[in-house]
């Protein structure tokens, strides 16, 4: 069985409340990474989709998102701001999210202190 990593993060969000101090840390470590290979696929599954799309049309997209934004930013930034709000919005981000605050309300944190 092949698990995708939206499960694999709803998962280790799921088993977060049961674990305590460095197995924690170790389920928020393995979450962060998925976290960050979920978001970078769905950056290039973005790029892909408005890849053709000219300045003016990729400007109406971002704005139509609820997104500010003008002709002066660069196409990669574009892009960067439709998939960071389109990734904030799936279950795996929003696991992740939850899984992080929760962790971090007991004193469990991927950025040491001090």
């Amino acid at each position: 069985m092949v698990t995708t990593t939206t499960q694999r993060l709803l998962d280790l969000a799921a088993a977060a409340p049961a674990s305590h101090d460095e197995d924690l840390l170790q389920l928020l470590e393995e979450a962060n990474e998925l976290y960050q290979q979920g978001f970078e696929d769905l950056h290039r599954a973005v790029a892909a989709r408005v890849g053709g799309m000219s300045p003016e049309l990729l400007v109406a997209t971002v704005t139509a998102a609820g997104l500010p934004c003008d002709t002066s930013q660069d196409r990669g930034e574009l892009v960067s701001l439709l998939a960071v709000t389109e990734w904030q919005m799936t279950p795996a981000a929003l696991a992740y999210s939850e899984m992080a605050e929760g962790a971090a309300r007991r004193g469990v944190c991927l950025i040491p202190e001090g």
